[in-house]
């Protein structure tokens, strides 16, 4: 399904992404059926339910290594498998009785792990082959919120609104490591592996650890204030961190966040490089719903992702468009941190008409020229290979060496 363009001897070559290829993404298959509805209001029930609620949604989205299968999770207590390249009909497993958020496969196609919504609060590591649990990670007293496989080995990172982060290994249901913090963190490990970054919300700060020696004090922390906040309203809303995560060359960090705007930092010193704007945030349910006093994360925060070769960053946005950011031109600061300096400001390089409703999970492919969104629905958008009549009319002047 995928575009593959293949040499002469029949093995797929590499289809660089620019900015044509970009603006030129569009939804080629869409599963309308990628959450249950909500059921029917019994006259018991009308109170439990908020009008500002709307449909379920999808909360959380996972490829595989190698780009071949996607995983979705949804408010409707279901996990999904998509094949990426035939588009076919999920396969569809239930887990009513503890929910499950934040699917992450490990680096076999075959198992993933996933936090748990109810019940408790234990991490389960779930086999796909015959639907059964190989293992559970016991130890946080509150839900998960952020959940990371190391990109080199079996480890995996969990962190959680008990406030603590915990490091992890499949082949052993213990606790590696702790690390207690003053209020929810957010994790995310950098390519390598050997570099995790932690960020704690309402202190505004991200550390960085290494790896080996995590029991240690953090080698760098980072100080996310936006100056330019003050100029909206005074005093500024705080910046409420829902993801985070480093580009392939591991030179900058992705801060997600619930509100109007995401934010580039440099991994190395911590510079506040740019600020991503043109969406809206995505903590409210829906875009009549009222905005809360204070941010709040919304039902997922997976809503901003690189594209493998970090030149652009996709977002999505309550209203239900698809953005995508062009950031190969970042700028380049040296020297100590400069707080009060304004972070360059990038408008997305196109806006692109998503699906009905917040586009809630946004993530490109590893491998395939393919990205996918989520919300209520769940589209694969792929680029639109016809062409313009312009474009197609240059070609032909150029073979025929005009």
């Amino acid at each position: 399904m995928p575009p593959q363009p293949s040499t002469s001897n029949g093995t797929p070559s590499i289809l660089p992404l620019t900015n044509a290829l970009m603006s030129k993404l569009k939804p080629a298959k869409i599963f309308k059926s990628a959450v249950e509805p909500q059921p029917p209001l019994t006259p018991g029930s009308q109170s439990q339910r908020s009008p500002s609620s709307g449909p379920r949604h999808i909360t959380g989205i996972c490829f595989d290594d190698r780009g071949d299968q996607l995983i979705t999770a949804g408010e409707d207590e279901t996990f999904r498998l998509y094949n990426c390249k035939t588009g076919k009909a999920p396969k569809t497993l239930n887990s009513k009785k503890y929910g499950v958020d934040l699917p992450r496969f490990s680096h076999k196609s075959t198992a993933i792990i996933h936090a748990s919504t109810k019940e408790d609060d234990t991490i389960r590591y779930h086999s796909l082959h015959d639907n059964k649990y190989l293992q559970y990670f016991k130890g946080h007293k509150g839900r998960v919120v952020s959940l990371e496989v190391s990109p080199v080995d079996d480890g995996f990172m969990s962190s959680s609104m008990d406030k603590t982060v915990r490091l992890w290994d499949l082949r052993t249901p213990n606790c590696r490591g702790l690390l207690s913090l003053p209020s929810t963190p957010i994790v995310a490990y950098d390519s390598t592996g050997v570099v995790f970054a932690v960020a704690v919300n309402n202190y505004s700060r991200i550390l960085l650890y290494d790896q080996a020696n995590y029991d240690k004090a953090p080698f760098l922390v980072i100080t996310l204030e936006d100056p330019t906040l003050a100029l909206i309203s005074y005093p500024p809303r705080p910046i409420y961190m829902t993801s985070l995560s480093f580009s392939s060359n591991g030179k900058y960090l992705l801060v997600g966040c619930s509100g109007d705007a995401h934010y580039i930092l440099d991994a190395f010193e911590g510079h506040l490089l740019a600020k991503l704007e043109g969406h809206m945030g995505l903590e409210r349910r829906s875009t009549g719903a009222p905005p809360s006093i204070e941010p709040a994360r919304g039902c997922s925060g997976e809503e901003v992702s690189w594209t493998p070769d970090s030149k652009y960053i996709i977002g999505g946005s309550l209203d239900g468009r698809v953005l995508v950011w062009d950031v190969q031109s970042l700028p380049l600061r040296q020297g100590e941190v400069d707080l009060k300096m304004h972070p360059t400001r990038i408008q997305p390089l196109v806006t692109l008409d998503g699906h009905p409703g917040p586009s809630r999970c946004v993530k490109f492919n590893p491998r395939l020229a393919m990205m996918v969104t989520a919300g209520a629905e769940l589209a694969f958008w792929l680029p639109d290979q016809s062409g313009d009549t312009e474009e197609i009319a240059r070609e032909l002047l150029k073979k025929r060496g005009v």
